[in-house]
């Protein structure tokens, strides 16, 4: 993985053509480096904004084209254990039928759960535009919050991205207990079947 030094270095140097595909891979802490920039007045505020929204978007496309066509990659004795077919695929794609919307915001603000939204998304073949818009909807708080932190305390970036890091991590763990919890239920209100 490229240092954050290196990427400081790098989208001062190249500005705008280096931030896209930066921020397809390392979104938050890029986003806050190039706010860090604009703060400098070496890039300008809405440009870098549009620029890191795209950039964002193209990313959730890659995830969700993994999960859409991930099923040709997994041996075929993975895909019952996986959820790629029978009963799990169908409640996937009901699940992202009727609350796709609201679990893809939840995975962009919460930022530690997105990948799996992303890729759950794909495999339960939610349509594209559905999944952009909810995206977006995500996407443009997202941004701009950790925009309004690298133009205040860019200077810092090194423990803003030790924090994006812990905070992510803290929610991963919450959003894991969340979904055991709901899992038990569940399981305990199905009863001996």
């Amino acid at each position: 993985m490229i240092s954050l030094d290196s990427i400081l270095h790098l989208v001062q140097t190249y500005g705008l053509w280096l931030i896209f595909p930066l921020a397809i891979v390392e979104g938050p802490i890029v986003t806050v480096i190039a706010a860090s920039v604009v703060a400098l007045g070496r890039l300008d505020l809405g440009t870098v904004f549009l620029v890191l929204i795209l950039a964002d978007l193209v990313g959730d496309l890659l995830y969700y084209g993994i999960g859409r066509s991930g099923a040709r990659w997994v041996p075929r004795r993975w895909h019952e254990r996986l959820g790629l077919e029978g009963p799990r695929r169908a409640e996937l794609e009901r699940h992202f039928k009727g609350h796709g919307g609201k679990t893809l915001v939840i995975g962009k603000l919460t930022h530690s759960a997105g990948l799996f939204i992303l890729v759950a998304a794909g495999a339960a073949r939610m349509p594209i535009g559905r999944f952009l818009l909810f995206n977006l909807i995500g996407t443009l708080p997202k941004t701009a919050g950790f925009m309004a932190i690298g133009y205040s305390l860019g200077y810092a970036y090194k423990a803003i991205d030790s924090y994006i890091f812990r905070v992510s991590l803290v929610l991963l763990v919450l959003l894991a207990l969340v979904v055991l919890i709901w899992f038990m239920r569940r399981k305990r209100g199905k009863g001996p079947g």
